[in-house]
């Protein structure tokens, strides 16, 4: 797990619960399993009517996975360029033969770039490469965005739950305001409930997940364009200093590749 998020997180929850158990002792009033069920509930079900129950799914397993470090970090993006210029390397000894030698095992662990080096082998050339590749980024960008569409959605809709159930609990306080008028507060606290939890779901929970879900799909994406980039200078048969300071220029200069440096070593 990503242990920055784990501490942001809980020190987050902590200063929140803290500014309720300063404010008040009755820490069991904003506790109210109706309240929570009506929101929850309502919001699901208009998810589950909304979009395909695959694709609903899908957003609540990647909102676990938000905790878990991601995959892609600023060393892999160092190591795309490493191999882009290695692969140059081969392409200049050995031909195409040698790349597709060398990339049979890793068509199978990475299919973006399993199909951008088979683009490239096939002897495409680099303007065919990048507007095949190019297609097969933002397309995939768009279909990894569709949970983060969803939780979205959901965050816009909770609130209007939250609302509903505060007039349903008004309702119910009300009609039994003359049988025992001294319910009215208590009764009245529990219906404001209501609408705390359509608030509090999406701020504390879907927003924030969408918006990490979505940040990580775009670091995919520039991941992928790196990617293609390299496949295109190598598809034109550039030379591996050319490709290093191409592909260079997509990164921060902190983390950029220097091929005399690695040969000093």
């Amino acid at each position: 797990m990503s242990l920055a998020t784990i501490i942001g997180f809980l020190a987050g929850i902590v200063l929140f619960l803290g500014s309720i158990f300063i404010s008040t002792d009755n820490y069991l009033a904003f506790v109210d399993l109706p309240s929570f069920v009506m929101v929850v509930g309502g919001t699901f079900a208009s998810t589950f009517i909304s979009y395909e129950p695959m694709y609903v799914m899908q957003a609540f397993r990647l909102m676990a996975s938000i905790f878990f470090a991601p995959k892609i970090q600023r060393g892999v993006l160092q190591g795309e360029v490493a191999r882009a210029i290695r692969w140059g390397y081969m392409i200049q000894k050995g031909g195409l033969a040698a790349l597709e030698a060398d990339t049979a095992k890793l068509k199978q662990q990475d299919r973006f770039l399993g199909y951008g080096v088979d683009l490239v082998i096939a002897g495409y050339s680099g303007d065919e490469v990048r507007s095949i590749l190019t297609n097969a980024v933002e397309t995939t960008f768009q279909r990894s965005c569709v949970p983060a569409d969803i939780l979205k959605n959901m965050a816009g809709t909770a609130p209007a739950y939250g609302m509903i159930g505060t007039l349903i609990g008004l309702v119910i306080m009300l009609g039994q305001m003359g049988s025992d008028p001294a319910a009215l507060g208590p009764g009245m606290a529990v219906a404001l409930i209501t609408t705390l939890y359509g608030v509090l779901l999406p701020r504390m929970m879907l927003l924030p997940a969408a918006s990490k879900i979505q940040q990580r799909q775009e670091i995919i994406r520039f991941r992928n364009y790196l990617v293609t980039e390299g496949l295109v200078l190598l598809a034109e048969r550039k030379n591996p200093r050319f490709i290093q300071d191409a592909m260079n220029s997509f990164l921060d200069p902190s983390i950029h590749f220097d091929i005399d440096k690695q040969k000093s070593k």
